[in-house]
């Protein structure tokens, strides 16, 4: 796969580079205990990164991906929300959506920059820091395998699905 140079987000890191090794991680979960890359070792891992919980955007992302789970599950691949949120903000969004995917809490930001998705934001003239809602697939060799920015959530959990797939049959 050709990779892409990486570019800067202001106020973030370089978003990853398509067949750069991903960033290791290891942050608290929804129900506790901690989740890290190392434990998706040798199966491919969906990342999707939100701005905030129980917001409308990030629930329909959410559910559109707990929809799903049972498929990725089946093309060999697991999903993992991200976001800034504090872990019973993330029980509280599982709970009430009853959602089927993990939740993962980066309060510290540290995961977040190093996949380059926090940055600088602005919403009606006032700026701020926050998580640009994008979706990361790591394939099995623990690489960056496909990149989504800037996601528009309307269809985007199928699209990632059809990557997946896609992937495992490369």
């Amino acid at each position: 796969m050709p990779t892409r140079p990486a570019k800067a987000v202001k106020g973030s890191a370089p978003t990853l580079a398509i067949g750069a090794k991903a960033p290791a991680f290891n942050l608290p979960r929804d129900g506790g205990g901690n989740v890290s890359l190392t434990d998706f070792a040798g199966e491919s891992l969906v990342l999707f990164f939100y701005p905030r919980a129980d917001t409308p955007g990030c629930t329909i992302e959410s559910k559109a991906f707990s929809a799903l789970s049972a498929d990725f599950a089946k093309a060999g691949a697991a999903v993992l929300g991200v976001s800034a949120d504090p872990v019973r903000a993330q029980d509280a969004f599982k709970a009430k959506h009853r959602l089927r995917v993990p939740l993962a809490s980066d309060e510290t930001h540290k995961m977040l920059m190093a996949y380059g998705v926090w940055g600088e934001k602005s919403l009606y003239g006032r700026t701020f820091m926050g998580i640009t809602r994008t979706t990361v697939l790591i394939g099995p060799d623990g690489r960056i395998a496909q990149v989504w920015p800037k996601v528009k959530v309307e269809g985007h959990a199928d699209a990632v699905l059809a990557a997946v797939k896609a992937l495992g049959k490369g």
